[in-house]
């Protein structure tokens, strides 16, 4: 597994290349939880469109970043999954939990069109 983090439109873009799985599952928790830390970001948004395979740890990294962020206000987002790994993040209920899309911008305009919604519902 490669990882590699970096910061656009206020958010750490965590982009993996290869499985995500319980072999390497606990080293991409402990970079993203370190990149969080060290740049104050709130928000995290996974390039997976070079993710060949996720398993159920997989699932756990992105159920704990996702409890991480919206703790701190902000929200998580999977952009660029396979057809294969979506189908795990559907079966596995994700899809209710964050914004699963094609590309980082569709991510960023859904969280805006969301954050919207609930602002004139005075949610906000």
């Amino acid at each position: 597994m490669e990882l590699i983090i970096y910061a656009k439109y206020r958010a750490l873009v965590a982009r993996l290349q290869g499985e995500l799985d319980h072999h390497s599952a606990g080293l991409v928790r402990e970079e993203i939880d370190r990149a969080l830390e060290r740049t104050g970001a709130v928000n995290i948004a996974f390039d997976f469109r070079h993710v060949t395979f996720m398993d159920s740890s997989g699932i756990g990294v992105l159920m704990g970043r996702y409890k991480k962020v919206t703790a701190l206000g902000g929200r998580l987002a999977v952009f660029g999954a396979s057809d294969t790994v979506r189908r795990i993040m559907r079966m596995s209920g994700l899809e209710r939990f964050m914004v699963i899309a094609d590309k980082l911008e569709n991510c960023f305009e859904e969280v805006a069109a969301d954050a919207q919604k609930q602002y004139e519902n005075g949610i906000y």
